[in-house]
């Protein structure tokens, strides 16, 4: 799948996670070539702070220094929630931010609910992140959360499945003994219990990212007939087979795609996509 309609289906799937200054992640080096810069959590609250008017900063500002004394947990819990919902309600494209005092709020909280909650919010939408610094810093907030999660409660599969596909899909990914220390994670999940389509699903993701285009396909089709409103891995599967040249089955699955979406921009991108292929 191009990466333009890749991005396009995370943005309709989950919305935007783009930092609006994007030049905090990425540097050039003598030859030209862009390479990831390390991204820190307060290069990226600084990066949306920097395009609030100054009443919105001077709210935000307020809110990160008013505890002071008496009960600090309680206190830290209420500002950082209020940090959360002013990103969520008051800033467009505020998820960043958004997730992170959620992730913050759950560390205090330390409630495998909450955990795992803000665990799920980071991995979802890292996977739409073309920005590899950003997408490291997700990564690593998930893991952290899903690491607290699984402490609380060793026997959740959900949260090891979680907990592996950061592996994966984290900047890591290229790097092959990380994909497949994932992979591994989510695997031992899988061979318990072959009907957890959780587990199937981003196993075939993971299959993608490592290259095992076979064993990719034959998981997400699973995955498919079990949830054929699944458009995410319907879509990976057309584009699996567009890579492996199986053009007439990556139309199938465009189509079958095509049928289940409302998003117009999406659709164009999947008809020029067919258009190319036939």
């Amino acid at each position: 799948m191009g990466s333009g309609l890749l991005l396009l289906v995370f943005v309709y799937l989950f919305g935007q996670t783009t930092p609006p200054k994007k030049d905090i992640t990425t540097q050039k080096t003598d030859s030209t070539t862009v390479v990831a810069k390390s991204v820190t959590t307060q290069d990226i609250l600084q990066s949306f702070k920097s395009q609030l008017t100054p009443l919105q900063l001077s709210h935000v500002n307020s809110l990160e220094h008013s505890v002071v004394r008496g009960d600090v947990k309680n206190q830290q819990i209420n500002s950082f929630m209020q940090l959360a919902d002013f990103w969520k309600d008051s800033v467009k494209d505020g998820f960043l931010p958004y997730a992170y005092y959620i992730g913050e709020t759950a560390k205090l909280e330390n409630s495998e609910k909450e955990l795992t909650f803000a665990a799920q919010l980071f991995l979802e939408n890292l996977r739409g992140q073309d920005d590899a610094g950003v997408k490291n810093w997700m990564a690593n907030n998930a893991k952290e959360l899903f690491e607290k999660s699984l402490k609380l409660n060793p026997n959740n599969d959900s949260s090891k499945i979680g907990l592996g596909a950061c592996y994966i899909f984290g900047s890591s990914a290229n790097t092959p003994q990380e994909v497949m220390q994932g992979i591994q994670q989510i695997l031992e999940v899988a061979q318990r219990d072959s009907n957890n389509m959780y587990a199937q699903f981003m196993l075939g993701l993971g299959g993608e990212v490592s290259g095992q285009f076979d064993k990719a396909i034959e998981r997400l089709s699973k995955v498919v007939q079990h949830q054929p409103n699944n458009i995410e891995a319907i879509l990976t599967l057309a584009d699996i087979n567009e890579k492996k040249g199986n053009k007439r089955e990556a139309i199938k699955w465009y189509e079958n795609a095509r049928g289940l979406i409302n998003n117009e921009n999406l659709i164009k991108e999947i008809n020029e996509r067919i258009k190319l292929l036939q």
